[in-house]
């Protein structure tokens, strides 16, 4: 029967806690700026994908997906393809929102950019409402890369604090 390896062993506790506060500070700051300062301004800084963004880059840290190429280039990238895909087929959602995602994937894999919450960021381009189809090809700058580069922030620093931790892998 297929499957029947066991499940690696949980993580250190004190790992438990550096991921708690990487994706805590991450999350918290790209939600309290977008708050404060972007949505007065009919913008955001959080998008829905950053939950899972912040899985890889405070908790699995060593995975190729979690790098900082992965992170800047997977979002920024998926959300101009979402946003193109909007732009040429919105007036079929089911359309625009499968080509957004799939587009997205092949656009990783050729860029080496692969990054799973790019996918999310892609259909949020397509289904996200009028508020993400007026900021046009801005949103894949502004939430999704800037976003991105705040998280990646916090992760070199909060992932670097413990000695036993090192973050990045690689850049390029």
């Amino acid at each position: 029967m297929k499957g029947g390896a066991k499940s690696p062993p949980g993580g250190p506790a004190g790992d438990l806690l550096w991921s708690w506060a990487g994706a805590m500070i991450g999350i918290g700051l790209c939600s309290y700026l977008s708050s404060h300062y972007f949505e007065p301004r009919d913008l955001s800084l959080i998008i829905g994908s950053f939950g899972a963004s912040a899985v890889l880059v405070y908790a699995a840290i060593k995975s190729p997906l979690a790098q900082p190429r992965n992170l800047i280039g997977g979002h920024v990238l998926s959300g101009l393809a979402g946003v193109a895909c909007y732009q040429f087929f919105g007036s079929t959602i089911w359309l625009a929102a499968s080509l957004a995602v799939s587009s997205a994937i092949v656009i990783m894999l050729i860029t080496k950019t692969l990054h799973p919450p790019g996918g999310a960021t892609a259909l949020i381009a397509v289904i996200g409402g009028p508020k993400v189809h007026n900021l046009g090809y801005l949103y894949a700058f502004v939430p999704a890369g800037a976003g991105a580069v705040i998280l990646l922030v916090i992760a070199l620093l909060v992932n670097n604090l413990a000695t036993n931790r090192k973050y990045p892998e690689y850049w390029i």
